[in-house]
Order: C-alpha cells, then sequence, then structure tokens
C-alpha cells in the first residue's frame, strides 16, 4: 500500500524571479511535525501569531516551483499576496482535509474567473468571439426589416432588453462573487482541523 505524500499545484498569479521568468506550476509535499515545531524554534520567530512563521513553513513543505527546485524563504517572501494566501489553503486542505475538499478547491480553481491583468486562455477567447459573431449574424438575418425611419432611441433600446437575462447570468461580479463563495467555504470546513499552523498565520 502506498501513501500519496506531494501533490501538484498551480499559482494564481505565479512567483516572478529576478530574470522575469514566471513559475507558476509546483508541488508541496505532506507536513510533518518537524515541519511545524521547527519553525517556532527560529529565534526571528516572535510566537505562534508571528507571520513570519507561514513563510517559515511554507519554505520547509514547498518542494518544487517552477524550474526553482530549491526553495527558500526568499521565494515565499517573493510571492505575491494572492499565492501566499493560496498555498495556505492549500497546505491545509492537503495536510487536513479529505479528498473531495481537495478536489473541490482546485475545481473552483479551474473555474473563476480571470484574475485583473491577466486575459481568458485563448482558446476561450476564441471559442467567445465565435459564439458572439454566430448570434450576431442569427440576429441580422432574423430581424424584419422596415422602411419607416427610427425616430428615437425607443425601438433600439426595447430590441437590446432581450438580452438582460444573459447579460445578469454571466455577470462578472456574480461570478466572481460564486467563485470566491465556493472557495473560501472550502477554507472554511478545513480551518477547525488545522493544527499547530493556523499557525501558519496569514499576512496582512
Amino acid at each position: 500500500m502506498s501513501l500519496q505524500t506531494s501533490y501538484p499545484f498551480v499559482l494564481p498569479r505565479g512567483y516572478v524571479d529576478p530574470h522575469g521568468t514566471v513559475h507558476r506550476e509546483g508541488r508541496m509535499r505532506l507536513a510533518t511535525a518537524r515541519d511545524e515545531l521547527e519553525p517556532l524554534r527560529d529565534p526571528t520567530v516572535t510566537g505562534p501569531d508571528d507571520p513570519r512563521l507561514t513563510v517559515l513553513v511554507l519554505a520547509r513543505v514547498v518542494e518544487q516551483l517552477g524550474s526553482l527546485e530549491l526553495i527558500t524563504t526568499h521565494e515565499i517572501e517573493g510571492l505575491f499576496a494572492i499565492d501566499l494566501a493560496f498555498l495556505q489553503d492549500f497546505y491545509g486542505v492537503i495536510n487536513f482535509g479529505n479528498q473531495e475538499e481537495y478536489e473541490q478547491l482546485l475545481r473552483a480553481q479551474a473555474e473563476g474567473p480571470p484574475l485583473l491583468g491577466q486575459a481568458r486562455p485563448a482558446a476561450v477567447s476564441a471559442a467567445a468571439s465565435v459564439s458572439a459573431a454566430s448570434v450576431s449574424a442569427a440576429s441580422v438575418s432574423s430581424a424584419p426589416v422596415s422602411a419607416a425611419p427610427v425616430s428615437s432611441a425607443e425601438p433600439v433600446a426595447a430590441a437590446l432588453d432581450g438580452g438582460d437575462s444573459l447579460d445578469a447570468e454571466f455577470d462578472a461580479g456574480n461570478f466572481a462573487g460564486a467563485f470566491a463563495g465556493e472557495f473560501g467555504a472550502t477554507a472554511e470546513r478545513v480551518s477547525p482541523r488545522r493544527g499547530a499552523v493556523e499557525e501558519i498565520p496569514r499576512v496582512k
């Protein structure tokens, strides 16, 4: 019988090294009791609520990040805030969660909207463009032709009202809110089972 002790992850943004290379894919191993205890003995840590404890623990359990095989506190400190938060949640799920919570965390990340400053994948953008073009062509071909001139903006506004339900369904704010709720629920279910590293305090 074998036990999986290492899990792959993909950072929301990615670590940018001094050469400008972005590293997103990595692996994190399960933490041992020593991984949680040793950082508490570090002279730079003032106590279990010290934010640096997070950095020290993650530097021990993150085995790989992109092409970087040696992960130190320097790399963890260089992460964007959202990546650090993601690694904390990932740590909690693989160490104290179950398979369902692990899959839900990955699914919530994959299905979420792109972050600010990030473009959607090319395949998605292309599909959206084709779909939009098809809808536009269908609308033009099926629209009745009237010889009467348009005297006001009201008919145009009335024609556009038909798309309100579609806009509401794909409203970016609602979609982002649903993603945040699902992602937050996973972390909330896991948090009661976290050990000394809840205690992996989040940097504020």
